[in-house]
């Protein structure tokens, strides 16, 4: 099944088309790769620059790492962008990336319905921490895991600027972290899972998400309570849904597992896939 994500109060996918998309995040528009865009743009190339105020051009094709390219001079690097009610920190990073997945709407909208002061929330793989922000704005208590302590800086600075307090800051390997958790027999009501497709370690351990997925998921799947929650997000082109949803057929009658494809539709009304968005209930 496929879900489409609106989008956030503050944000536009303005157009999307020749491997990359044009966004606009409060003020500022940046045009940033995408590999899903591999369909010709609506709109030319000149009125995509025309509206940029960065671009960013990737070292090889794919890659996350590049330089970004200033089409204003008047443009900000740090800009703080208000998002669905709540205010975030941007910037134009040594990535691709600016601080914030928009398309994380859904979750963040099923996040503040879902919590309410008496319940706890693990956020892990948590990057700058915006599902964090929404959680801890519930009045529940907020638990933000990520092994890059600049991940964890940049999530402090958000919290702060909405006035926000009390989240709890976890340096640590996320998986480690988990498998903690159980041994400690400390319960969730919900958990989100926002892992890498791959990556390095501390220790320069490599991490494949089709190798650590089943691993991940059965930890995890023993810090909910009863009726409890866990969100994950995949972007790995070798996790579809069809494979995340025969690991979830695994779990057995206590859980209830829901996997659905994750697009967007930008203003020019192109089609653009996020990866899959699964979320698996304990019932008993």
């Amino acid at each position: 099944m496929k879900v489409s994500a609106p989008f956030p109060e503050g944000y536009e996918l303005i157009d999307a088309g020749n491997g990359r998309k044009l966004e606009r995040w409060g003020h500022v528009v940046t045009i940033r790769p995408e590999h899903q865009a591999y369909f010709p743009a609506v709109l030319s190339d000149e009125e995509w620059k025309t509206q940029a105020h960065w671009e960013f051009i990737p070292v090889s094709e794919g890659a996350i790492n590049g330089s970004w390219k200033q089409l204003d001079g008047n443009a900000p690097q740090k800009w703080l962008a208000e998002i669905n009610g709540l205010y975030f920190n941007l910037e134009i990073t040594s990535n691709k990336h600016v601080g914030l997945f928009p398309e994380q709407i859904l979750n963040w909208n099923f996040i503040s319905e879902f919590l309410s002061p008496e319940k706890r929330f693990l956020n892990a793989f948590a990057y700058t921490g915006a599902a964090s922000v929404f959680g801890a704005q519930t009045g529940a208590e907020v638990l933000h895991c990520d092994s890059v302590k600049g991940m964890l800086d940049w999530g402090r600075l958000n919290m702060e600027s909405n006035g926000i307090e009390g989240i709890k800051w976890v340096l640590e390997d996320a998986l480690k972290f988990i498998s903690r958790e159980k041994k400690r027999g400390n319960l969730y009501d919900l958990i989100q899972l926002d892992p890498p497709a791959w990556g390095l370690g501390a220790k320069k351990e490599k991490w494949k998400l089709e190798d650590k997925l089943p691993e991940l998921l059965n930890e995890a799947l023993a810090l909910l309570k009863p009726n409890g929650v866990l969100i994950l997000n995949t972007y790995s082109p070798k996790m579809n849904r069809d494979r995340i949803a025969a690991l979830c057929d695994d779990f057995g009658s206590d859980f209830d597992a829901e996997n659905n494809e994750l697009w967007m539709k930008s203003t020019s009304e192109k089609k653009l896939y996020f990866g899959v968005l699964t979320r698996i209930k304990r019932i008993s």
